[in-house]
């Protein structure tokens, strides 16, 4: 049976969740665009058809979207929309509990049915454009996500359950999808993928994430390259000296930990010990002097005891992270934990993660202390008040700290890099002049 279309005049897309669903949208985007449809995002106004691409990760992820669709399916019953569509993670998992409950929804679409979904809108699925993209998120700089999937078994996680086995997208393709995002003004890239570290693994038989980083470096223009989500385990190392070697390539590094206790290592599948995590990150910070290491923690997770919680804040105290994030465990259908007993409270898992970011506050306190009366590039991401707000190359958009610059101290433009003094430092916000 043929699926019945409807041919908007103007479709919003609506992101939740993660900067990989932001890609995604901006997929969605140059396809209709392509066609000639008006497509916006996050402004619905004068929308007859929305899009909400959405995140099933966690808990309060997927109460966002749910809440998001309701939104939407009241607006839809008040004819103030035609076309109500549901893609993204939630939708792969849950669509066909989701689908009765709400029958506002015209239609849901999983991960993997974005052909399907431009079907419905009357539009052809175009692959010659997938490299073609605008950001969504700002004018000078871009997520790129070089793979999709993941195949790791952490036990904590629904990523493989929504997005699949690990697939790399081609260097010739990722390279020809940064020089058109260059073309279009971008000048910083954040790599991104479920895993980076496996790049390259099915389509060249080996890791090719070094390699990658070395191509897309010598593409003209783009000054920043930012690597996001590099497991520990099997960490390829050959990315070091590349880093080293290529002054585009920000000494910064996004990897997630999640934990320090072999215990609770054991229990979350990571494949990897204490001692193993410890060298790794030894290593690193010897290879790449002065590199910022973000990473990411998971307490409460199933086997996690009081004796776990205080060696992973032992961990935290000594290893001195520039940035960190801290998740509060919830169990997900479909995992090895989600058929573990879920034995730490949530009053105790939240008091476990204000007590890690008690702990990180002063630690990014004295590191931006020690900032203090050097010079710093920034790029400048906004002017918000009386203020630029930029970042360094220690920082990613959106989760790391910002720099705070007068207006006073002169016209610059949003996108500019400027050499700024470091004049003052709270624990996530630096205070900067420009550098006379």
């Amino acid at each position: 049976m043929k699926t019945k279309t409807h041919k908007p005049n103007k479709v919003a897309i609506v992101t939740l969740g993660c900067s990989k669903n932001t890609v995604d949208s901006e997929v969605i985007q140059s396809q209709l665009s392509h066609a000639n449809i008006q497509t916006v995002h996050e402004d619905t106004e004068g929308a007859d058809t929305v899009i909400i691409n959405t995140c099933g990760f966690i808990d309060n992820a997927k109460q966002e979207s749910i809440d998001t669709i309701l939104d939407y399916a009241e607006a839809k019953k008040a004819g103030n929309l035609q076309n109500l569509i549901v893609t993204g993670c939630l939708s792969e998992r849950f669509k066909a509990d989701l689908s009765p409950e709400i029958p506002e929804v015209d239609k849901w679409y999983g991960t993997f049915e974005l052909p399907q979904l431009l079907n419905n809108l009357g539009v052809d699925y175009r692959k010659e454009l997938l490299g073609e993209r605008k950001s969504s998120v700002s004018k000078h700089y871009a997520y790129m996500k070089i793979s999709e999937g993941c195949d790791r078994p952490c036990s904590f996680c629904a990523i493989p359950l929504m997005r699949g086995k690990h697939v790399s997208k081609s260097m010739e393709d990722l390279v020809t999808e940064a020089k058109a995002l260059v073309r279009d003004g971008i000048q910083e890239i954040m790599l991104i993928a479920q895993d980076s570290t496996y790049y390259g693994i099915d389509l060249y038989g080996d890791r090719k994430l070094a390699e990658l980083m070395d191509r897309l470096s010598d593409v003209d223009g783009l000054k920043w390259i930012r690597l996001h989500y590099a497991y520990p385990s099997k960490f390829p190392f050959d990315i070091l000296p590349i880093m080293n070697a290529k002054p585009n390539i920000c000494k910064y590094l996004d990897i997630p930990i999640q934990h320090i206790s072999d215990n609770v290592l054991k229990s979350m599948r990571r494949g990897i010990t204490k001692r193993r995590t410890e060298e790794v990150l030894d290593r690193i910070k010897s290879e790449v002097s002065g590199i910022a290491l973000r990473t990411t923690l998971l307490v409460g997770h199933p086997g996690e005891y009081d004796k776990d919680f205080d060696e992973l804040k032992d961990f935290v105290t000594r290893y001195q992270f520039n940035r960190l994030g801290v998740f509060t465990y919830s169990h997900e259908e479909g995992t090895h934990a989600g058929t573990m007993d879920d034995h730490v409270d949530m009053e105790l898992k939240l008091s476990r993660a204000d007590e890690i970011m008690a702990l990180q506050h002063d630690i990014s306190w004295g590191h931006n202390q020690a900032l203090i009366g050097s010079t710093q590039q920034v790029i400048i991401d906004r002017i918000e008040g009386d203020s630029y707000i930029g970042r360094t190359q220690f920082d990613s958009p959106e989760v790391d700290n910002e720099v705070i610059i007068p207006l006073n101290e002169g016209y610059i433009r949003v996108g500019d890099f400027v050499n700024t003094q470091i004049i003052g430092a709270e624990s996530f916000d630096l205070i900067a002049k420009l550098e006379k």
